[in-house]
């Protein structure tokens, strides 16, 4: 973790987005919550071309909750063909971009389609060197610590791992994004202003950018708005300006 004053120059290297207004977009066009849904997948493409464009090296995208479940079955169902039939659509470009496709979250409550969308490309994608693309879905943060809280008692119950061992980055090795950094940037989209259990772990030290656009209006521009505000903010990680003006 690297302590630096704004910088007109640094991009994050990981940028995770709630991606939040599907329905009151739909429903402000006299549409279905679903009709939203699909054209939020364009803001999806633009965002992540955008994120190339910039080299940012991971983007993170809270797809669906655990609370989502709650929805009408007819959402629920729409959403899980949805994730199913874009993912069909889109592999084929993503591989030949470099992208690598990775999801987190209690995958096994999906239906039987969609995980094998999902497993099937997150294998196809494995080995590419690009982009670093996650799908939070059916993703609870809640879940996620207890989950990782389980397998550390379990595995110290074993007799693999002593207290002494437990600390803040062994914990971190046993969250679902073990393998990506804590993201820098946390974007939400449509005016609110809720973590809605996304990343709670993670987002210990991230900067916040909240917008007033609902995600199908999110485009480009807007990816760029909220990288050039985070560029202009000192991340002092509890220090003092001083003291980063000192190490600079």
């Amino acid at each position: 973790m690297s302590t630096n004053r704004a910088n007109t120059t640094t991009t994050p290297e990981h940028i995770a987005i709630i991606m939040d207004g599907n329905g009151r977009w739909a429903s402000n066009h006299g549409k279905d919550r679903l009709y939203g849904h699909n054209t939020g997948v364009g803001s999806v493409r633009e965002v992540l071309t955008a994120a190339q464009k910039h080299h940012v090296k991971f983007l993170t995208l809270y797809t669906f909750s655990s609370e989502n479940w709650n929805r009408p079955k007819e959402e629920v169902d729409g959403l899980m063909n949805l994730f199913a039939k874009t993912i069909a659509e889109e592999i084929e470009e993503l591989h030949e971009n470099g992208v690598k496709i990775q999801f987190i979250g209690n995958i096994e409550l999906l239906p039987d389609f969609a995980k094998q969308a999902l497993f099937s490309a997150s294998e196809y994608t494995k080995n590419n060197h690009g982009i670093t693309l996650t799908l939070a879905l059916s993703y609870s943060s809640r879940w996620e610590i207890l989950h990782a809280t389980k397998r550390i008692a379990n595995e110290l119950k074993e007799g693999k791992i002593e207290e002494s061992d437990i600390d803040e980055k062994l914990f971190s090795k046993y969250l679902t994004t073990a393998n990506i950094p804590d993201p820098e940037l946390i974007i939400r989209t449509s005016g609110e202003f809720r973590i809605s259990n996304f990343l709670l772990w993670q987002i210990a030290y991230s900067e916040f950018y909240f917008t007033d656009t609902l995600w199908p209006d999110f485009k480009e521009k807007d990816f760029e708005m909220a990288i050039q505000s985070f560029q202009n903010r000192e991340r002092r990680f509890g220090k003092t300006s001083s003291q980063i003006n000192q190490l600079s």
